[in-house]
């Protein structure tokens, strides 16, 4: 019997460390299917503009750099890259200085726009004719991807968010300060939960999954159910390969 695939969208939300990467990288490569982080791509926006040296409260300015940048995407979840202006950056974004700025340029609605669309086209490559992506962020069930055949939105208390975020940051090289990183946590689920344009928030039709307790291979079991009672999982056999 072969291995099941994913033949569809999964949607994967939530706020900062609840374990949306590890998880949303870790389904897909599980099952065959393309990986795609949408924040990844308004933190390389945000390099961009940090590098431009445009004001963050320059509406007008943010959504030009946005405009002019050129963002690429790998979506194999073995190898995840963002590509700025034809460079990998996937360390530089997650930095400080990005992680301070994200959420005032990803509030930009023209910005939002143009990355939505983006993110669109990534997603229609990977599953027509067929296939299937997993896709986190926190708006794909609401905004990106409002069809996807599973949305899932992945909760944690706070103490195990910023527990986490400090445990990547020591792993990744980066200064881990676990009182700064519980305030960015904090500061990041206001921004983003009460920004005028697709604010942070569970679809109507997700299922809330809280990641606290869980071990990986607990959180992985459980999207593979879901996935697996929506029919989104195939076979070679089932497919008619």
């Amino acid at each position: 019997m072969s291995q099941p695939e994913l033949n569809g969208i999964v949607a994967v939300d939530g706020p900062s460390g609840t374990g949306k990467s590890t998880a949303a990288r870790g389904l897909a490569r599980a099952l065959g299917a393309a990986y795609l982080d949408t924040g990844a791509m308004y933190r390389a926006v945000t390099l961009a503009v940090l590098r431009a040296g445009v004001a963050l409260d320059d509406a007008t300015g943010l959504a030009r750099v946005a405009g002019e940048t050129r963002l690429g995407m790998r979506t194999h979840p073995d190898d995840p890259g963002v590509l700025l202006d034809g460079v990998d950056v996937r360390q530089e974004i997650r930095e400080q200085e990005v992680t301070g700025a994200v959420s005032a340029v990803s509030a930009v609605p023209e910005i939002r726009e143009l990355l939505v669309e983006r993110q669109r086209s990534l997603i229609d490559a990977s599953t027509r004719p067929r296939g299937g992506i997993v896709v986190e962020g926190r708006d794909v069930g609401t905004v990106v991807a409002p069809d996807a055949g599973l949305k899932v939105y992945l909760t944690a208390s706070a103490d195990a968010r910023a527990h986490r975020r400090t445990a990547q940051d020591a792993a990744e090289g980066r200064p881990a300060d676990r009182e700064r990183v519980h305030a960015d946590v904090r500061r990041r689920d206001t921004l983003d939960s009460n920004r005028a344009v697709a604010p942070l928030r569970m679809a109507e039709d997700a299922v809330s999954l809280d990641t606290t307790e869980l071990s990986l291979e607990q959180v992985l079991s459980r999207l593979r159910e879901l996935a697996d009672g929506r029919g989104l999982l195939v076979t070679d056999e089932r497919a008619g390969r």
